[in-house]
């Protein structure tokens, strides 16, 4: 390494927080779009549905899981993303009238970390001198720019998602004889599922195995219920 190079490009590390937020958005929509969907070809298959109504109600499943989920998202992350901004303009007021006690806060922060006291002292007033918001709103308040609230972004990612993951199962339903609909449903569920987990394990860089069994698990445990009714609102009807 020459004296030039820095450590950071000699050894960079591909890191996965920034993908925190619309990935989460995303799996969960495509997984709620594969196992609600499928739940519900399977729940109308067992209540006794013909091959016509079963694909309507998961074409409307569809359409209306997504826009449920964007709206969803977005007013659930527009939530957290209001009280972020609160408490930044909290801490800016708090800056403008109490510079002096706000550099005092930091300087405890960085000890509590393991500083000594004049290191301490010296991060701090190094750092308000550059920028005093995003030093409090990082290291007082725990807010990043990578893990900032996007309601957008996530909004935009769960419906797209949804849409892609209740596409399966209800292309398996439409292709499929009735007789064997529910049994070709669910294994296409269960494949989209596994590769779902997979996806997720690879972007997050969790264990592949617990992934797809987590999200497989549960798509199953979610058709069997819904099946279970259909059969005995049938039974009742």
């Amino acid at each position: 390494m020459t004296d030039h190079q820095s450590p950071v490009c000699a050894h960079p590390q591909a890191h996965r927080l920034h993908r925190a937020g619309w990935l989460r958005a995303a799996v969960l929509g495509a997984n709620d779009g594969i196992v609600s969907t499928a739940s519900f070809i399977v729940g109308v298959h067992a209540a006794g549905g013909s091959h016509a109504q079963i694909v309507l109600s998961g074409v409307l499943t569809l359409i209306a899981g997504a826009v449920s989920m964007a709206a969803g998202e977005y007013v659930s992350v527009s939530s957290q993303s209001d009280i972020e901004n609160a408490d930044l303009e909290l801490e800016k007021t708090s800056l403008a009238e109490n510079a002096e006690l706000e550099y005092q806060e930091l300087v405890e922060i960085y000890r509590s970390r393991g500083l000594s006291d004049s290191l301490a002292r010296e991060v701090a007033r190094e750092l308000m001198a550059v920028d005093p918001l995003k030093a409090h709103a990082r290291d007082e308040i725990g807010i990043q720019d990578v893990s900032r609230a996007r309601p957008f972004l996530a909004a935009l990612a769960s419906a797209f998602a949804f849409m892609l993951g209740a596409a399966l199962p209800l292309l398996a339903a439409g292709l499929s004889s009735l007789a064997y609909l529910p049994w070709v449903t669910g294994v296409a569920s269960v494949v989209a599922l596994v590769i779902l987990g997979l996806w997720s394990a690879v972007l997050g860089g969790a264990s592949k195995i617990r992934s797809m069994l987590r999200v497989a698990c549960w798509g199953v445990i979610a058709m069997v219920v819904t099946s279970g009714i259909g059969e005995l609102l049938e039974a009742l009807i």
